[in-house]
């Protein structure tokens, strides 16, 4: 059976939580979001040429990972309806006490196509104002980092050695450099 027919096939849920759902088409198996729910990525650079990043403990990872700050759209009963900038913003500014002047959408994309069917908008966060200190919501325990852009590439090389996760996210930041 080719990934053409199973395309045809009927999509069935094996398995719903809050959050993702598990899902079989034809052989294919995949993870989704539950109820709708999109995801919002923030790449938020200030005027001195320092990119905003965080780290957390990620428990399928079982290590703290190094992310572009981000945030879930529509998961609470009030926010379904939430417009991806305004939600980008609001996690902006509780993962890292930076609010952004201006939200620029750059496009949606897609982090793991053969397995995940999860999608998220990239926020470009311009005019940054410290306000707080971030760290996100209770139980979160997020933290922020400022690095020069001038040095990412050999920054995220000190994380990884640490033991840090990088979130492939980090390659719009690394690009570049991996282009020569």
């Amino acid at each position: 059976m080719s990934a053409v027919a199973d395309a045809d096939a009927a999509e069935e849920i094996v398995w719903q939580g809050k959050f993702i759902t598990t899902k079989r088409r034809g052989r294919w198996e995949y993870v989704g979001r539950a109820r709708g729910i999109r995801a919002a990525v923030i790449l938020a650079i200030d005027d001195a040429d320092h990119v905003i990043l965080v780290d957390q403990y990620r428990v399928p990872l079982g290590c703290r990972c190094i992310e572009l700050p981000a945030g879930l759209v529509g998961d609470e009963d009030d926010t379904q309806d939430e417009d991806v900038s305004a939600a980008g913003a609001r996690e902006l500014e509780e993962e890292t006490g930076y609010r952004p002047g201006r939200m620029e959408v750059i496009g949606e994309f897609f982090s793991s196509p053969g397995m995940v069917s999860e999608s998220f908008t990239l926020l470009r966060a311009h005019d940054l104002e410290k306000i707080g200190e971030g760290g996100g919501v209770e139980g979160e325990d997020i933290v922020v980092h400022r690095v020069p852009l001038a040095t990412i590439g050999a920054q995220i090389a000190e994380w990884r050695n640490a033991g840090y996760a990088i979130d492939v996210k980090m390659l719009t930041l690394l690009g570049p450099g991996i282009l020569g």
